[in-house]
């Protein structure tokens, strides 16, 4: 177990932190020396990125549409190829009966 004294030396607390990081972040960005083009260069990566994400997008867009329309024909051409009952035509609107308590009441 280490023994600590808790009466603070003298030049010691949260000024001297704050004062000795900001000589040493001064003295690191007094050594950096930037490019002369630096800013266009990053200007034409950043759009060419830009346009290759919207590329990018219109074509998973364009994939997930064409996908869309595909499964959409495959579904409608597995239906059967007869009329099925409803448009049969087999039955006639005289042999339909209403059912229920109103089948007897008239309108007029």
């Amino acid at each position: 177990m280490t023994y600590r004294d808790a009466t603070p030396s003298p030049g010691t607390g949260a000024d001297r932190t704050e004062r000795e990081l900001r000589e040493a972040l001064s003295a690191l960005a007094d050594g950096v020396q930037a490019a002369p083009d630096a800013y266009r260069t990053a200007r034409g990566e950043w759009l060419r990125r830009e346009r290759r994400r919207r590329l990018v997008l219109a074509v998973l867009v364009a994939v997930v549409f064409a996908l869309a329309t595909l499964i959409g024909l495959w579904v409608l051409n597995q239906a059967p190829a007869d009329p099925g009952v409803i448009f049969s035509g087999s039955g006639s609107s005289a042999d339909l009966s209403l059912t229920g308590p109103s089948a007897g009441l008239s309108l007029t």
